[in-house]
């Protein structure tokens, strides 16, 4: 078992990416140039190389998303990539697409995206034997399936822990893609999911109108990371490569102070180095959120939908008690400031919202007092100085530094240990004795201590000479500049590294027949599954598939069940059809999974239509 444990942060560019670093994250991963699974967050090999650098500096690691389907012509380009990435000193590819494998890949990790829908026992055992060194666990798994992986598997786990989910199954949803060629396999999902939906019943009669009916709540396993180490989980992932830096360095900071209390009880530590000091008290309500679900992570029921918008909620604030002509009075004790957002739902459950101008007390005046009215839940969904504070210097992180002075050939010897066990030993050349011995000390600990432009820090310096000497604060201050730089080399010189494997053998693969479902867009990746014993192999949707009367979505999530319709029967006879209904009269049928519960959305014809 690992000793440990790993926080993996998203990162949409580089100043993001140093924000969670430096606000405790072990690991980032960010875009590719290009072929990443979120497009609009893709960043230069010489972006990703100057991250890699500040990361490793830490022991922290950088890997990187290439995880769409490609075409034929696409895999020489992503070829070329993948060396540059592996030039650029990246410590991971997160990859979809299996007709990658088939290339010439330089020794970097591979790391199966959730998109490749790990989620079986049998799954994750072939991707350890085709040379994966990870894979990412589809989000819809309970703990209990999670443990039945691991106890089948060596291969590294890493499992989300917070963030967006999709409705859908990981990298088996078309729907996107079906409505107007958007696909998210290919990086380009619209989002139908968090759309406006009707619900109709087999005869037409309608059930529920206009609400967000496939949007899910926000991931958050904030109270189940024991039990995720316990299963054997050891990379923990907050997903969210298109958000901003105050939404990750707030999470991050979040996360990083569960994981420290956690941790040291348990025997383990963190996978990078250095001790963080965060400047703010994280909260996770206060960044980016519709509201939180452990997505019946242990089997237990309870609402995982955001039916009434998809946007972010944040926190709430309190209940309007009084509204006057050009303000509104809250209950609670929760300050507001200037320039803050409010939200709030009107009498038709729409969100609305407006931001402060000032505040008397709990007097709140709004730029807009339109839709406001006692007896209303208002929440703050944007908290101006919470997240003025977060764009700056979040956090500072140091690596623990122990110096020390010894008696050397030609004067002294000044020898430095960070917290990994990384040495150097720097000469100072000095031969006169103090005079005033206690001021001489205090002169060199004060000087060989200061090191707040670096990422060392050092509290005490050990004197084990036989005489106190007199040094030059230039000398001093050359000493230590000289020893931190060093140790810097040093540290590169030693950082732990990882080298991939690409197994090309011929172990089965856990079917003999894939479907659209299997996602195989090149022939690269008809290919490899043929050589694991696949005898059929259709092309994936993106390739052209007609999609009429095929499953578009399967999900976890059953819309019966979210709406108090389930007959709990406990599966012994299928729930009657529905249908959705989208606001530009696209019909989707719905098929029920009683007894396992979760919802198969269908495609009724070419153009959507009944």
């Amino acid at each position: 078992m690992s000793t440990t444990i790993e926080l993996l942060a998203p990162a949409k560019d580089g100043p993001t990416a140093r924000a969670a670093i430096l606000c405790g994250a072990d690991a980032v991963y960010l875009g590719a140039p290009r072929f990443s699974a979120r497009e609009a967050a893709g960043n230069s090999v010489s972006a990703i190389r100057q991250v890699a650098a500040f990361a490793h500096q830490y022991y922290a690691r950088v890997y990187v998303a290439l995880n769409t389907l490609l075409t034929d012509d696409e895999l020489p380009a992503a070829q070329k990539m993948i060396h540059q990435l592996c030039e650029a000193g990246i410590d991971g590819l997160i990859v979809q697409d299996v007709g990658l494998l088939e290339l010439d890949l330089p020794p970097v990790p591979l790391i199966a995206s959730t998109q490749m829908h790990n989620s079986t026992v049998e799954k994750v055992q072939f991707m350890e034997q085709v040379g994966f060194s990870r894979v990412i666990l589809a989000r819809e798994l309970t703990l209990d399936q999670i443990c039945r992986i691991r106890n089948e598997t060596q291969i590294e786990l890493e499992c989300f822990i917070h963030g967006a989910l999709c409705v859908g199954v990981s990298g088996q949803c078309y729907m996107s893609h079906a409505l107007g060629g958007r696909s998210g396999n290919r990086g380009q999902c619209a989002q139908p999911c968090r759309r406006l939906y009707r619900l109709k019943d087999e005869a037409g009669e309608q059930i529920v109108k206009d609400r967000h009916l496939l949007s899910l709540k926000d991931l958050c396993l904030a109270g189940h990371l024991e039990e995720l180490i316990d299963a054997g989980v050891t990379s923990f992932k907050i997903e969210g490569r298109l958000k901003d830096i105050p939404y990750v360095a707030n999470t991050v900071g979040f996360y990083r102070r569960k994981l420290d209390e956690i941790l040291p009880r348990r025997g383990l530590r963190r996978s990078s180095s250095g001790s963080v000091r965060l400047a703010f008290e994280p909260n996770l309500e206060k960044t980016f959120n519709r509201g939180f679900t452990d997505y019946g992570f242990t089997g237990r029921d309870g609402s995982i939908a955001s039916m009434d918008t998809p946007k972010s909620i944040g926190e709430y604030v309190g209940t309007v008690t009084r509204v006057e002509r050009s303000c509104f009075v809250l209950d609670g004790d929760r300050e507001l400031h200037n320039a803050d957002g409010l939200c709030f739902f009107d009498s038709r459950k729409n969100l609305d919202g407006t931001v402060v101008n000032r505040v008397e007390g709990r007097r709140v005046y709004p730029q807009k007092m339109h839709g406001i009215r006692a007896g209303q839940e208002i929440y703050r969904n944007f908290d101006y100085a919470f997240s003025r504070m977060l764009s700056r210097r979040a956090a500072e992180r140091k690596i623990g530094l122990t110096m020390s002075l010894r008696d050397g050939a030609d004067g002294l010897v000044l020898s430095g240990m960070d917290e990994d066990g990384n040495q150097v030993n720097v000469a100072i050349n000095v031969q006169q004795p103090a005079e005033k011995k206690e001021a001489a000390w205090q002169t060199t600990l004060t000087q060989l201590t200061r090191l707040g432009n670096t990422i060392f820090e050092c509290s005490d310096v050990q004197l084990q000479t036989q005489d106190t000497y007199f040094v030059p604060v230039s000398r001093l201050n050359a000493a230590r500049r000289e020893s931190a730089a060093r140790l810097l080399q040093v540290r590169e010189a030693n950082r732990p590294r990882a080298a991939g494997c690409v197994r090309k053998n011929d172990v089965p693969y856990p079917g003999s027949h894939l479907t659209y479902l299997g996602n195989v867009l090149n022939a690269k990746a008809h290919a490899f599954y043929r050589r694991h014993g696949v005898e059929t192999v259709e092309p994936a949707a993106e390739s052209g598939v007609d999609l009429s009367r095929k499953v578009l979505m399967t999900t976890k999530y059953c819309l019966r069940k979210e709406l108090g319709l389930c007959p709990g029967r406990g599966g012994e006879t299928p729930a009657e059809p529905m249908m959705l209904e989208d606001q530009d009269g696209r019909r989707y049928p719905i098929r029920f999974r009683c007894g396992h519960c979760g919802m198969d959305i269908f495609l009724d014809d070419a153009k959507g239509n009944r």
